[in-house]
Order: structure tokens, then sequence, then C-alpha cells
């Protein structure tokens, strides 16, 4: 299969609600994207998408702009059927930008399922055809995390992710209220490296029978911290800043750091690396769980088939397309009460209206 057109289009989307993390010093109320068009000789148009978080990968919009310009030179001489080379060919221009190789990584895989005339979904394992996703409830006052936990039920959710670590005992105060007002849901919490291992286990333990995992809840580098977490905690704990790429979940894994793994696919490199971390994990014995920044939908579907693929993805977290405005996705997939539902329609079954 020859390539032979690529475009690279940033876009800048607004949020409908802005996000607050412990990593941000100010509100998010917009993310700029990258769609990458991919056409070939054959008259088929694949798509692939960048999206970043510049707390979690240090990604800059010009590094991530420059390195999918320069892959989409690169791809012109690359046959994408042949993804594992095609893959390790960009892998060289895109060192300190992943979410630029997952770009590609997506628009190859595209390819394939449309080659193929299968969904993608199905050609990485095809275990399951739904799976049901969390959504955020970003760092807020009390009585404004209740209202919002209120307004997500009200959408179809049944899985809430409390977003977390900036002050611990506030975190255990922001649970309860939520637990209380909507006892029979599932809730997660986030600390996104905000605790020390002395207020991750206090905090476990005064929400054990109420949480279904806590995330990250040390520092992103030190495993000494996390393997001692896990250990003593009563609740499930998993690695997501952790696990940036295979090497790093290796480690994980090796030292028992964490229960699980929380995979992000553009922020480890796209489906490729996913897989990779996914079958450590598995072998391991752990739990993945897949997740996202705020995405276009687009990234929303490849983290879907990435999931729909293998049993060992037991957790969705793929909510970062839902508070998008102008998102130019026109996803394939359906959301019904906070399930994500895959179609059969070939690739990642999305169109891009651009």
């Amino acid at each position: 299969m020859q390539i032979t057109d690529v475009e690279v289009v940033p876009v800048d989307l607004a949020l409908r609600l802005p996000y607050r993390a412990a990593y941000h010093s100010e509100p998010i109320d917009s993310v700029t994207v990258v769609f990458v068009r991919v056409e070939t000789q054959q008259g088929r148009e694949a798509w692939g998408c960048a999206a970043f978080d510049p707390a979690i990968t240090g990604e800059t919009e010009e590094a991530v702009v420059a390195a999918c310009r320069s892959c989409a030179e690169r791809a012109r001489d690359l046959n994408p059927l042949n993804i594992e080379f095609a893959l390790d060919e960009l892998a060289a221009l895109t060192e300190g930008t992943p979410s630029a190789l997952c770009a590609f990584d997506l628009a190859f895989h595209d390819l394939f399922g449309l080659a193929a005339g299968m969904p993608l979904y199905r050609l990485l394992g095809g275990y399951r055809g739904r799976i049901q996703t969390s959504i955020t409830i970003s760092v807020a006052p009390l009585d404004e995390t209740v209202e919002l936990a209120r307004q997500r039920a009200d959408q179809g959710f049944r899985i809430l992710k409390i977003k977390g670590g900036l002050n611990p005992e506030e975190d255990v105060r922001r649970v309860r209220a939520i637990h209380d007002t909507l006892p029979r849901f599932t809730l997660r919490l986030d600390a996104d490296q905000g605790y020390t291992v002395e207020q991750a286990l206090d905090v476990a333990r005064a929400l054990e029978g109420k949480l279904e995992m806590l995330e990250q809840p040390t520092i992103a580098d030190d495993l000494d911290a996390l393997h001692r977490v896990t250990k003593l905690s009563p609740v499930p704990i998993l690695a997501d800043e952790s696990v940036l790429h295979p090497s790093s979940a290796l480690e994980v894994a090796q030292r028992r750091a964490a229960d699980g793994m929380s995979v992000k696919l553009t922020a480890c490199g796209g489906l490729r690396c996913a897989r990779q971390i996914n079958t450590i994990a598995r072998t391991a014995h752990m739990a993945t769980m897949v997740s996202c920044v705020h995405e276009p939908a687009l990234l929303t579907a490849a983290g879907l088939s990435f999931a729909l693929g293998s049993p060992n993805v037991e957790y969705g977290d793929l909510d970062g397309h839902l508070d998008l405005i102008g998102d130019p996705t026109v996803p394939g997939f359906r959301l019904e009460e906070g399930w994500l539902i895959a179609t059969d329609v070939p690739g990642l079954g999305c169109t891009v209206d651009l």
C-alpha cells in the first residue's frame, strides 16, 4: 500500500467545563490536538490524532506539530501495512513526543482495518463488544463535587472517577459525600501523585469499602513509595503516570509496585505500545485500565478498540471526548448509559470533518 498524501492539522478545542487537577496550577479550559490525515494510492483515507497533557509527558504544541510533520515526510516512503517496521522508522523521529507517534500509529491501524474490511477491535482480539467507562469529576469544593456527580448520574454514568491529590482529608470528605448521595455507584479516586505514603494509606483505610481503586497516590518515579502503599493498602492501587512506556511497565510489574496499570494511548505512543504494556500486565497477573487525556472521539475509538480486544483490560476510563466543544470526529461507536459500544464499521470506525 502506497501513501500519497499526509496532512497535519492542529486544532484548538474548548472544554464545556474547566478541568482542575492536582498537577495543574490553573484550570484548563481548552486543549490543542493535532489531526493526521493519511491518503493512499488505493483511495483510502485514514485518520490519527495527537493529544497531550504537558504535565504528564512534557510535550509542547510546537514539538508535537514538528514531529508530526517530520513523520509525514517519512511516511510517504513507508508501507503502512508493515506496521512494526513503519512505526519503528517513525519512533526515531518522535523521541520526546509520544503523542505524535500515537497519531501515526492510529492512522496505520485504521488503514489496516480498512484494508481488511473489519473493525479494528476485532483485529486486535475481539474479546467483547462493549465496556463501561467512568467519567471524571475534577478537583472542586465539596458541594460542587456532589453537584457534578449528580449531573453525571443524570447523564447515565454509574462509575465516577474523582480527581484529588491536593488535600487528603478533603478528598476523603468528597468521596464520602458522593458515596452518601449515590451509594450504589462505583467510585475511583485519582490522587495524581499528590500523597505521601502515610497520606495514601490513611485515605485508603478511611475509604475502604467505598473505593474500587486508588490511582497513582504517590510520585510517579518513586516506585518504592508506590510499592509500600500497594503492600499495605486495603484498596487496590493502580499505577498511571508511573507507566508511560513498556520499560516502565516492566519495572512496575517486576517490583509488584501496584495491583494494576493504567494505559493512555497518547502518552505511551499508540496501540502498539499499549498492547505491549497490557501483555506485561497480563503476564504479571495485573489488571489493565485504558485511560485518556482530553482527546477527540477518534482517540476514544482507538482506546475502545484496544480495550475490547483483551480480557485483561478490566477497567474503562474513556471520557476524554465528552466535554470537548467542536470535536470534528464523527464516531462510529455508541455511548449508552455509560457503556461504550462498538459497531462493525471497518478500521477505527470514525470520520473526521475538517
